[in-house]
């Protein structure tokens, strides 16, 4: 029998490296040959302990994954929730095979199963699926694995993500005149393996609109439509992308995404909701490092440890804001358990955005689902330990603790030598004034006494004493000494730049333990420093720092090991997240997790050509940016096809370009730029715009820290708008602006009443229909074909056909006629129709 069973592995040989698509639908060999007994024998042998090693830790009993059992063989034939995982002889609909091939779903998760273990499962299938004679049917046949979390060894390491970024050979297709990049070729091979075809390309004004808000985060004009439209040039389209990416609009669309990663906001939440001083300032540094093209390790680095590195700059201070962005309370129940929290979330924001890791579920026992051991988890807080609370709580204000002058050093010299000279000008005011108040105030009675106290009240009374306590030269001289001194205080030295900073509790920091079930107040086992173990890093090298260093040093080397070239993670995470805000969904759907629980990639060699595209240029995104967008794959349209929507419907191949609709921001920036009314100025103190009072009745003093900007400033873009975590701005909730508290890696896309409501009955959109109108009128002129074709051009950003400006006179003419409108009254509720079109805020 050992001779048999070795023939038929052997035999299987013919399928090692066979795909899943290739397999024959039923067997093309005849396993008749072979006897029950060689049959079951054959599955003790060979099938068991590829069950029992691979697949029967999370397939068991009543808890199994995915409802599938696969301890016995009628729980096999009946499957789980996706239908049964094997039919017996028919290879192409054994969902079980599908996922060993990693054909779809990827079993076992933490990386595929040896050709020669697939082809053992594969010759199973192909025998009818038979089980072990030793067993009664209905029985445990193999001893399930022991349940916990996954250990740390070679099979857990072996997994796909952990794996170092190997650049993939390109792969040869049939249909090569549509490749246009790299990318291409293996979005093309994949859709031929499958017998699908890409959809046919967009049209130029599609094109446009799309590359506009991808890039911009803003419609394009019409004129810049009928720009390109016209443009015969074949490097028309590269040229509008190459002046989308040089726009500052790239890094004010770009760098919200990242704003949304790092939870953002400008406020401290709970009770109070305080202000975070100065953490605009971060904001525009992300903006700014976008449209620079800095280079990602680079931005990463700073944000991380940009004050311990050499030659530390105002830049690279302010990135550090980055540590200050999260929720503080104030006055916590228990002050070290929010300590803790804090750095929870420091450790939860970091290896979710820059690693794609969940590592803070390990917070309190060892990772449920991936390999991340409890100790893994707190050597990960011991790089964050040294650093000092967001303010009060740790006996300083958050002046300071988190706020440094980023002034230059001749400027903070300046500033103090002007400063002592300030004070001494205005104490010598205040002795010689209060030398005549004290002639004054003997003569003080009832209630002159606490009028007195209060100084808009002295010149009036001491005018009184005059001449019989004061002389007029007494007075005149009270009288320009406090209008000088008002005058001095008026103008103080000009002050210095300031930013919210990380800072740390010197050279020596605490100890970090291991906290027993996460409880603060139970620590463990001392840890140092260190980096995922499953990962197989090398260990930290933490740099030898003087006694009187101001922070530790430590951040500085977990900012070498995840911005390094030979982190399997870091340049993964951040193509697949230019992936996903390009086509609306990543390579890996699940953008911040690419653990076990996480979603295998669609296309894994893609994923992996553009991580090493994007560490070949230089860490630099516009390049990236530049050969997705000039791709056949990005300029398809979202046409569908009968076939391949039947084949894959959820559009994992990517077929074609899957639509979607405006964020937040770009529906309420789109309607600023529709009415010519949208405030391009950068950068500065955010702005506030008007609220409803209902909004502001919300908080706990409504109203508290929300005063108005500039009617010019509130027609700014979204993204300068106030990130006030006690206060939504209602139009940007209602399109699902991200939840501050924690990290958010996807946006929702809702469909709910409250937008069509919002949009039709909004104060905001009530304002701006009639800025639009009268903008139309202006632009148009009397004629009311005019004003409806240009108001649909600005509105579609496309020509309008002639049944739509049709459709919108005959409302024009019902307002006037039928509602009794002026025209005034009819072109600015037309203008509102307009904006509440579908097409305005959805992209195709």
């Amino acid at each position: 029998m050992r001779r048999n069973s070795r023939t038929i592995v052997g035999a299987i040989a013919l399928l090692l490296g066979v795909s899943f698509a290739q397999l024959p639908s039923r067997s093309q060999n005849s396993p008749k040959s072979l006897s029950p007994a060689e049959k079951s024998a054959f599955f003790d042998k060979e099938v068991s302990p590829v069950l029992k090693a691979s697949c029967v830790g999370c397939h068991t009993g009543e808890s199994a994954g995915g409802g599938l059992d696969l301890n016995s063989r009628m729980a096999v034939l009946k499957g789980g929730a996706s239908g049964p995982a094997v039919v017996p002889g028919d290879l192409k609909n054994s969902l079980l095979l599908r996922a060993v091939y990693y054909d779809g779903r990827q079993m076992p998760p933490q990386g595929k199963l040896s050709q020669a273990k697939i082809a053992i499962l594969t010759r199973w299938v192909e025998m009818g699926a038979p089980w072990s004679a030793t067993k009664s049917a209905g029985t445990v046949a193999v001893a399930p694995a022991p349940h916990g979390p996954p250990p740390v060894n070679a099979e857990t390491m072996r997994f796909w993500s952990f794996q170092k970024v190997k650049r993939p050979a390109v792969p040869r297709v049939k249909n090569a005149d549509w490749v246009r990049s790299p990318l291409d070729a293996f979005v093309l091979a994949n859709l031929e393996k499958n017998g699908v075809k890409p959809a046919p390309a967009a049209s130029r004004a599609t094109l446009i609109r799309r590359a506009y808000y991808d890039v911009t985060g803003l419609p394009p004009t019409p004129a810049q439509v009928r720009a390109f439209v016209s443009d015969p040039s074949p490097k028309a389209w590269e040229t509008v992308i190459d002046r989308l990416l040089a726009s500052p609009q790239y890094g004010e669309r770009w760098g919200r995404h990242w704003l949304d990663l790092v939870r953002y906001a400008e406020t401290n939440s709970f009770e109070r909701d305080g202000d975070k001083p100065f953490v605009w300032r971060y904001r525009d540094y992300v903006i700014d490092s976008f449209n620079s093209d800095k280079p990602y390790n680079r931005f990463v680095r700073e944000q991380l440890a940009g004050d311990e590195m050499p030659g530390a700059t105002p830049e690279t201070l302010i990135a550090t804001g980055y540590y200050r962005l999260g929720t503080w309370d104030d006055e916590p129940a228990d002050p070290e358990l929010a300590t803790f929290d804090e750095l929870d979330d420091i450790v939860s924001t970091t290896s979710q955005t820059m690693l794609g890791l969940t590592v803070a579920c390990a917070r309190c026992h060892d990772h449920k689902i991936d390999p991340i051991p409890q100790k893994d988890y707190y050597k990960m807080v011991s790089f964050f330990r040294n650093v000092k609370q967001y303010g009060v709580r740790s006996g300083e204000s958050v002046e300071a603790a988190s706020i440094r002058p980023i002034s230059p050093p001749e400027e903070q010299a300046r500033f103090a030598k002007e400063n002592e000279a300030y004070g001494a000008a205005l104490r010598q005011l205040d002795k010689q004034i209060d030398a005549i108040d004290a002639v004054v105030k003997p003569d003080l009675g009832g209630g002159e006494v606490d009028d007195f106290k209060h100084e808009e009240n002295r010149l009036h009374l001491a005018k009184k004493r005059v001449p019989k306590i004061l002389s007029e030269a007494q007075f005149a001289e009270y009288e320009t000494l406090t209008a000088d001194r008002a005058k001095l205080r008026g103008a103080p030295p000009k002050g210095l730049e300031k930013a919210l900073v990380v800072t740390e509790g010197g050279a020596k920091p605490p100890a970090t333990h291991v906290m027993m079930r996460g409880n603060p107040h139970s620590p463990g086992e001392e840890v140092q420093p260190g980096f995922l173990s499953v990962l197989a890093p090398p260990q930290p090298v933490l740099r030898a720092v003087k006694p009187d260093a101001q922070t530790s040093g430590r951040r500085t080397a977990l900012a070498d090991w995840i911005t390094s070239a030979d982190n399997p993670l870091t340049a993964r995470v951040m193509a697949n997240r230019m992936w996903q805000f390009h086509f609306g969904r990543g390579i890996v759907r699940t953008p911040s997790n690419f653990g076990f629980m996480g979603l295998a990639p669609t296309h894994p060699e893609l994923l992996d050509y553009l991580a090493s595209e994007l560490v070949r240029g230089g860490w630099r995104l516009k390049p990236l940016h530049k050969q997705i967008l000039l791709s056949s794959t990005y300029r398809m349209s979202s046409k569908a096809n009968p076939v391949a929507l039947a084949k894959d419907p959820e559009n994992d191949w990517m077929w074609r370009y899957d639509m979607r609709r405006l964020s937040a921001e770009e529906v309420r920036d789109s309607i600023l730029a529709a009415s010519g009314n949208l405030n391009f100025k950068r950068g500065g103190p955010s702005i506030k715009v008007k609220l409803p009072a209902e909004v502001l009745a919300g908080q706990s003093v409504p109203g508290a820290g929300w005063d108005l900007s500039s009617p010019e400033d509130q027609a700014r873009r979204s993204v300068y708008i106030k990130s006030k975590r006690s206060l939504a701005v209602p139009i940007l909730a209602r399109f699902d602006a991200p939840e501050t508290d924690a990290t958010c890696p996807v946006r929702f896309a809702t469909t709910q009443p409250t937008q069509a409501l919002g949009m039709m009955n909004s104060a905001f959109l009530g304002e701006q229909a009639e800025v639009f109108a009268a903008a139309i009128k202006k632009d148009a002129g009397p004629d009311p074909a005019a004003q409806v074709k240009l108001a649909l051009w600005r509105v579609f950003q496309r020509p309008p056909t002639e049944r739509e400006i049709q459709r919108g006179l005959a409302l024009l003419t019902d307002l006037r006629t039928k509602d009794n409108k002026t025209g005034d009254e009819a072109l600015t509720a037309f203008c509102l129709v307009a904006l509440n079109l579908n097409e305005f805020i959805y992209l195709d």
